[in-house]
């Protein structure tokens, strides 16, 4: 029994160290080292195994982020897409809306009921894109960055529809604003027609009533002379107008025929104009108390008082009722004639003429017994036959008529003056005394018809 024990533990034993060197070897080969080696680089697993799960982590949340970035991507596009297709329905309805008040006027049904439906139609898109965006079923759309490009362009097809249809209502207004120029321009010419036919009724009425010298009254002389001194103002108007076209000085032209000092307002053109009419009238009614001016006719006047006043009212009427440059036209060498030639002559200065037309033609053909087919002559005829007119119905009125001007220096009179001027002081204290008459007076018996005059603001007394 005692041999067999000890046998025994040496096979335990060996068994034992066996195993341990067993064990030994395997952590050898697997990279394991002893128990005091383990010990020792424990820091460094634990430093690698952080760095590794920090790793992982990190990667981990990049993930994440990708995949939430990516995500608000897709919602804005989505968004983006629906707003534009929400804009395009917008400009849709727009220029459906234009073209429902296009078909209007003038009325077009069919027209109308297709715009209806268009507007309708967008509508329910409308009420679609609502349902969508409230259940976020914009989102499935599988590509928002295509339909982003349809609604633009779809917006932009209606907003040139829009301007479309504006234009064409535009050139609509522009063809009804032709349309009633035109029917104002035919009923002005209907208008203009019956003015005529009425001053034309109305001259053989007035004719017919002056059946002769002896039906005049001191009122058909006033109403001529109104006349008389509205044409000669229209002609004074173009000729300044001439004046200012040619380079004239008027200032320096009116202070050649009055002394500037005479002028409420300097620099005021009204003041101008009475100075040109002035010098107008003084030349035109010169002659004005003699039978026809003086001129030679062919024919002798009456002895009789009686035939006299005949022979001026045949004058008269044959003129009131013709247009002055017809009658010269028609009758070249009659007296009326002969006289626009002479006041003609004499009132347009050779300077004056060549400034304002560049040559003497007008002149030249007025000397040699023609009359020239212009707007200045015309109205420069227009104003001779209103003088001409009031010549002879003065001289064969009873008693005859008879013309005065008021003198220069002379104090105002309201009996026997006019005064032209809005700024003369007309007060009690002051007296002002004239400084050039406009348009001489005239007087009929008892009948006194006011000279016009302008005053002198640099003589008054008291």
């Amino acid at each position: 029994m005692d041999t067999v024990k000890p046998s025994m533990k040496a096979a335990k034993s060996s068994k034992f160290a066996r195993t341990v060197a067993k064990l030994l070897n395997v952590g050898a080969a697997t990279g394991i080292s002893p128990v005091e080696k383990i010990n020792d680089d424990e820091p460094k697993r634990s430093e690698k195994a952080r760095r590794d799960s920090k790793s992982r982590a990190t990667t981990l949340r990049q993930s994440f982020n990708l995949k939430d970035d990516q995500e608000v991507l897709e919602k804005r596009v989505a968004l983006e897409a629906m707003l534009a297709k929400l804009f395009a329905s917008i400009s849709y309805v727009k220029a459906s809306y234009a073209q429902f008040q296009y078909a209007q006027s003038p009325y077009d049904a069919e027209g109308i009921q297709a715009a209806d439906q268009s507007i309708v139609h967008e509508f329910k898109k409308l009420s679609e894109l609502k349902r969508c965006f409230v259940k976020k079923q914009h989102y499935c759309d599988p590509c928002p960055e295509g339909s982003v490009l349809s609604a633009e362009v779809q917006e932009q097809k209606s907003v040139l529809k829009t301007y479309e249809i504006m234009g064409k209502k535009l050139e609509s207004q522009v063809r009804l604003k032709d349309s009633e120029v035109t029917y104002l321009k035919e009923k002005l010419h209907e208008v203009n027609r019956q003015n005529r036919s009425l001053e034309k009724r109305l001259n053989e009425s007035g004719q017919q009533l002056l059946s002769g010298p002896e039906d005049l009254q001191p009122s058909h002389f006033i109403s001529v002379l109104r006349l008389t001194v509205k044409s000669i103002r229209s002609f004074v108007k173009m000729m300044i107008e001439q004046m200012k076209s040619a380079g004239w000085d008027v200032d320096g032209a009116a202070m050649s025929i009055v002394d500037v000092g005479c002028y409420w307002s300097a620099g005021k053109t009204d003041d101008k104009c009475f100075a040109f009419e002035s010098y107008v009238s003084r030349e035109m009614f010169q002659g004005f108390h003699l039978p026809f001016f003086s001129i030679r006719s062919d024919y002798r006047l009456p002895d009789n008082k009686r035939g006299k006043q005949q022979l001026f009212f045949k004058r008269f009427t044959e003129l009131r009722s013709v247009r002055a440059i017809e009658y010269l036209a028609q009758n070249p060498r009659s007296v009326f004639g002969r006289f626009c030639r002479m006041k003609y002559l004499q009132l347009v200065h050779p300077k004056m003429e060549i400034s304002f037309f560049g040559s003497l033609e007008q002149r030249s053909l007025v000397g040699s017994g023609g009359f020239p087919v212009t707007n200045f002559f015309a109205s420069f005829a227009e104003m001779a036959k209103r003088i001409w007119l009031l010549h002879c119905l003065g001289s064969c009125m009873e008693p005859e008529a008879t013309i005065f001007q008021a003198p220069v220096g002379s104090r105002f009179s309201q009996v026997y003056m006019e005064c032209v001027s809005l700024d003369a002081p007309l007060s009690s204290e002051a007296e002002p005394v004239v400084a050039f008459t406009v348009v001489p007076g005239f007087r009929i018996g008892k009948t006194v018809l006011q000279c016009q005059v302008f005053l002198s603001p640099d003589s008054t007394s008291n």
